[in-house]
């Protein structure tokens, strides 16, 4: 089973649950440590959440352990896997993937064969975190947590907009503007479940883009997401007539490409177990590469 431990550096005394939350010990993670089969040791000695720390009390903490969840089957089709340690998986998802199972798609997502992944490596904790998701026909970087601490740091991260996500989109026409800045409220479009659209009252919503190349009829775009709204970058184009290629819902009669241009080729986190950021990038691939050397 996974273990961390730390120091307790206070003078004044702190209570062990306080301590825990600063170092980001979740309260729905205290409970599946006391319910499901995890420790929480001061000093060698188990302990409640109540007690009180002195300085320089040692305290280590052990997560239950995570079996693996029979919602998700399991698929030996290979990753592609561009970073890897003991708390994070990430990787290269292809288009046409989707990230996590539906009724449409049920043995075959990227979740599933991280999973299977997961079983071959034997990883004692083969319970699926997934960190951030992409639409099924986005291509590009997924990051996974092997457990639920690093899940929950990084989903900290995520809600605090500290994990910089930056893709690359070919859209329809020519953007005149070398860097542009879209900041548009986005929600659901009236009468349809799946499709957003810019409407009042909506998320705020924040797109940075710069250009990257043109020509007559497209461009080619580097993109930085600030907010994470479902389709926002495929919304927000649409919103100032740039819809992307391929895009069979928001810009169905372009048939350019089988899916919508767009790729998450680069993301980079800050991994607190080792204390230093990582950078996580993806090749453009084949399909868009085809667009592109029509520039």
């Amino acid at each position: 089973m996974t273990s961390f431990s730390w120091v307790n550096n206070q003078e004044s005394p702190i209570r062990l649950r306080n301590f825990l939350r600063q170092h980001g010990i979740s309260r729905t993670l205290l409970k599946q440590i006391k319910f499901e089969g995890g420790k929480i040791v001061v000093n060698d000695e188990i302990q409640k959440v109540n007690y009180m720390l002195s300085d320089k009390d040692v305290v280590k903490i052990t997560l239950p352990p995570e079996p693996a969840n029979d919602v998700i089957q399991v698929s030996d089709k290979e990753i592609t896997i561009v970073y890897e340690d003991e708390h994070f998986l990430v990787v290269d998802k292809p288009p046409h993937l989707a990230c996590l199972p539906s009724h449409l798609y049920k043995n075959d997502t990227i979740a599933n064969r991280v999973k299977g992944y997961f079983i071959r490596q034997g990883y004692s904790n083969q319970k699926i975190h997934i960190v951030n998701r992409l639409d099924m026909d986005t291509s590009g970087i997924v990051i996974f947590a092997k457990h639920h601490f690093a899940h929950s740091l990084l989903d900290m991260q995520m809600q605090h907009h500290e994990i910089s996500k930056k893709y690359i989109a070919i859209v329809e026409g020519k953007i005149n503007h070398q860097h542009v800045d879209i900041c548009l409220p986005i929600g659901r479009k009236e009468g349809s479940f799946i499709e957003r659209s810019v409407v009042n009252g909506g998320k705020p919503s924040w797109t940075e883009f710069w250009v990257d190349k043109s020509s007559e009829d497209l461009t080619l775009l580097k993109i930085k997401l600030h907010s994470g709204r479902t389709h926002q970058i495929r919304v927000h184009f649409k919103e100032i007539n740039h819809p992307l290629i391929g895009d069979w819902l928001y810009n169905p009669d372009n048939k350019l490409m089988d899916r919508q241009a767009l790729h998450c080729y680069e993301m980079k986190f800050y991994n607190p177990f080792s204390q230093e950021e990582v950078l996580c990038q993806s090749q453009i691939p084949q399909d868009m590469q085809q667009i592109i050397k029509r520039f």
